[in-house]
Parts: structure tokens; C-alpha cells; sequence
């Protein structure tokens, strides 16, 4: 089965944090997809938290080396009906994108986000929890 998984998954098992566990257990034998922005949105999201002194700078590579490690197939999506789903939930594109690849994918959502669990739900797709 493919599984859309966003940014903080990815975060999470890099980071040992403690929903790495579950994570890797949702997602034994299965593909994991993601939008093609994945890339882009971790590595903006570890600079952040080099900025925020949650990673040290030289953690950063390290953290992306781990993740680099974790196989996913990126997708293009249809930015058109992501940004559709932004305007009509009130959330950021970038949740968006990875909500229009599993609604267009027909896959479910492993996401620890509980906003975009919430409106995942509300246009029909499946959370892995």
C-alpha cells in the first residue's frame, strides 16, 4: 500500500523522537509517497530549528543524511486543487500538498499534524494512526 507521509513524519524518525516507534511500525512493508516538496519543506524546516537552537549547525546535515536514507517516491501534485484545499480549510499550501497527493493518490494520510488529520477527515482521506 503507498502511505502519504508528510514532513514531520520524517522529522520524527530522524530525530529519535517519540513517535519514531509507531512511525516505522505504520509503515513497515509499505511505500511511502510524498509530494515533491518534501525535500525543500525538511530542509526549511531544519534550518529553522538550527535558527530556533533546537538542532546545533552541525546537526543539520546529519538529521538530512538520516532522512536521505528513508526511501519515498515524490510526486507532482496539482498545485491548483492543493491551493484549493488551502483556501477552503484556512490551511498553508504546504499541508495542502500533501493532502491533494493522498486524496489524488487515493492513500491514506500518516501525518502527526492533528489540523491536517482534522481536515483530512472532512475531504475523505484515511489517517494512518
Amino acid at each position: 500500500m503507498k502511505i502519504i507521509a508528510d514532513t514531520n513524519t520524517f522529522l520524527a524518525v530522524a530525530l529519535n523522537e517519540p513517535e519514531k516507534d509507531i512511525i516505522i511500525r505504520l509503515t513497515e512493508g509499505h511505500s511511502l509517497v510524498a509530494p515533491e516538496v518534501l525535500p525543500f519543506e525538511i530542509g526549511n524546516a531544519l534550518t529553522s530549528m538550527m535558527k530556533r537552537k533546537t538542532l546545533k549547525v552541525n546537526e543539520v546535515i546529519l538529521v538530512w543524511d538520516v532522512i536521505q536514507n528513508i526511501p519515498v517516491d515524490l510526486r507532482r501534485i496539482d498545485i491548483k486543487a492543493a491551493l484549493n484545499i488551502a483556501m477552503q480549510h484556512n490551511l498553508y499550501a504546504y499541508d495542502a500538498y500533501f493532502l491533494e497527493c493522498a486524496r489524488n493518490l487515493r492513500s491514506p494520510l500518516l501525518t502527526l499534524d492533528q489540523r491536517m488529520k482534522s481536515v483530512a477527515r472532512t475531504i475523505g482521506i484515511k489517517i494512518m494512526e
